[in-house]
């Protein structure tokens, strides 16, 4: 009610609105097909900003119109992924490339991109199918990997002043073998929220919603709010705000003005939910929320370089002892949380940090991200390894046409988290949504080493391959909440950010991947075939090891799967 509030009192307060598109939803093929030319031209386009992720469709319009005029667009790949993205944000470019050149039923299909579409000045509107049906092989599993969803996905404008954005669909599936492993120890889905047992309880079956209204209160101003995800960074991996726990209610304002492009948001998060593999939950008084507010502020300096500094502040007033309260100093947008915070005297978990890219060459770019939970410069320089010194590091690169082979693009990077980083004391105020963390899906206590290549040899065809190496400090799979005692340990070592850090396993002597340690190399390999505008046929080969000391994360899957999709990105578990 309180979020609601705020964000019907935000758009009345909005006079007069501009011109506005709704944003492309977050798919990390289609992302990358967009970031790619940015780095293929050498330099950072003006008021362009890739480390905030979704995009609005007119600015990638107006982005790849760029490209194109600075002849980024060469080999006949390129050509195609043009049209593509043209095609798919018709109603901003206007190509005629855009057009069916048969209708179905002449009212069907005019446009490649939409089933069926109303284009008018007073409004736009596009409605599409979503379809994702896949049958595959897990090696430690029985029965065959499945996925069947299917709904409907809509978009537009009125008035091209306001616009909107819906999906939902419906969805049963057989998991893979490790995902449904990790669910016997937190029993909610990677990406999603509720969800019921099917097929005997071999399987899951659960619905997915997303949607949003936008408004451009003014050119340089955008306001957002509904029930959705988003991502922060340019890399494969997010340690400031990913797209891996499930959407949630929010309000968003965006502004880019000169070389600036500042982001505001408040997002209603669910604190904790009682869940167990057998679908019983109890909703009786509803899950308690927490809300996390978020800033970012990001400048281009010069023609290479974008530099962004962050911050985030979790609270919640559903807290353990009933007299937590809505702090509504986190509304303002200008300023400081963690003077807030400390003026306050409250417990709130504040996290600070920066990113940055840099377009170094024509076709060479770096990127990285740094998360400061907590942080005592006179502990660092004691280098005993206190508890409290925590977080996460990301550094990566991308090298686009690689060796001068045209659409052949790889990228590399490494990922760290201290123990115990985005945890706090209880589950009202650490990293999480829905039990699942909002930044990186191992959680902490990892160094993780990713590298991938990308490779379109036609128009239609794209090759992925990615290998994943990671060592993990696990805690333990019987965790005792109590009094740790020699003959009754915690084993708390800094992995799992659903336990509250006070439950710590050692307060110095703390490193990363302490703990009961867990190598994991996932590699998997995908060839995607492009049918007809957004539709795929998918076949991937994913091997993934995992060795541990433990009995539970001491073993080896190998998945092949094949599925059609229409709409929709492809469903990745890489963990």
């Amino acid at each position: 009610m309180r979020l609601t509030l705020l964000i019907l009192l935000s758009f009345i307060a909005v006079s007069v609105a501009q011109a506005q598109s709704p944003y492309a939803p977050l798919n990390e093929d289609y992302y990358h097909w967009i970031d790619r030319y940015e780095v293929k031209t050498g330099k950072i386009l003006p008021h362009f900003f890739t480390s905030v992720k979704p995009y609005k469709r007119s600015a990638i319009i107006a982005f790849v119109d760029s490209v194109n005029a600075l002849e980024g667009f060469q080999s006949r790949a390129d050509k195609f992924n043009y049209d593509y993205l043209r095609n798919d944000s018709w109603e901003w470019s206007r190509a005629e490339t855009a057009d069916s050149k048969r209708a179905f039923l002449k009212t069907f299909y005019k446009k490649k991109s939409d089933f069926f579409h109303v284009d008018v000045p007073e409004f736009d509107l596009h409605v599409n199918p979503v379809l994702y049906l896949g049958i595959g092989n897990d090696s430690r599993r029985d029965d065959r990997l499945f996925i069947n969803t299917r709904g409907v996905e809509v978009r537009g404008m009125v008035d091209r002043k306001v616009g909107f954005y819906t999906y939902l669909t419906d969805n049963q599936m057989i998991l893979p073998s490790y995902v449904w492993d990790q669910m016997s120890l937190n029993p909610v889905i990677p990406h999603e929220g509720f969800w019921k047992e099917f097929k005997d309880g071999k399987g899951v079956d659960f619905l997915q919603a997303r949607g949003y209204i936008t408004v451009d209160a003014t050119k340089s101003i955008n306001l957002q709010a509904g029930y959705d995800r988003f991502f922060i960074g340019n890399g494969m991996r997010s340690l400031i705000y990913s797209d891996y726990a499930p959407p949630a209610s929010f309000f968003k304002a965006n502004i880019k003005v000169w070389k600036l492009n500042y982001v505001y948001s408040i997002s209603e998060m669910t604190a904790d939910v009682d869940a167990s593999l057998g679908g019983n939950r109890s909703m009786q008084k509803g899950y308690p929320d927490k809300f996390v507010t978020f800033h970012h502020l990001s400048l281009n300096i010069g023609k290479k370089l974008n530099i962004g500094v962050f911050e985030s502040v979790i609270f919640s007033p559903d807290d353990t002892t009933g007299a937590g309260k809505f702090e509504w100093a986190y509304l303002n947008p200008i300023i400081f949380f963690r003077a807030i915070e400390q003026q306050n005297g409250s417990s709130d978990n504040v996290l600070l940090g920066l990113d940055f890219k840099w377009n170094a060459l024509r076709k060479l770019s770096f990127y990285g991200q740094f998360v400061m939970d907590e942080f005592v410069l006179n502990e660092i320089k004691a280098g005993d390894g206190w508890w409290a010194n925590k977080f996460a590091i990301q550094l990566g690169g991308k090298y686009i046409d690689a060796f001068g082979v045209p659409n052949l693009d790889l990228q590399g990077e490494i990922n760290l988290a201290r123990p115990y980083t985005y945890s706090h004391n209880t589950q009202y105020s650490n990293y999480t949504s829905y039990q699942q963390p909002l930044a990186h899906p191992l959680g902490a206590n990892f160094n993780e080493a990713i590298g991938m290549i990308r490779y379109q040899p036609l128009p239609r065809l794209n090759l992925t391959a990615k290998l994943f190496v990671t060592r993990i400090g696990r805690d333990s799979t019987d965790y005792n909440w109590g009094a740790s005692t020699a003959q009754n340990p915690k084993y708390d070592w800094g992995s799992d950010l659903l336990k509250p850090n006070t439950e710590r396993e050692s307060t110095y002597g703390n490193k990363i991947g302490q703990g009961f340690k867990n190598d994991i190399v996932y590699g998997s390999f995908t060839a995607s075939w492009h049918l007809k505008h957004n539709l795929f046929i998918d076949v991937n080969v994913v091997v993934r090891k995992s060795e541990s000391v433990l009995n539970f994360y001491n073993n080896n899957t190998s998945i092949t799967s094949l599925a059609l999709r229409w709409n929709i990105a492809q469903r990745l578990y890489e963990f």
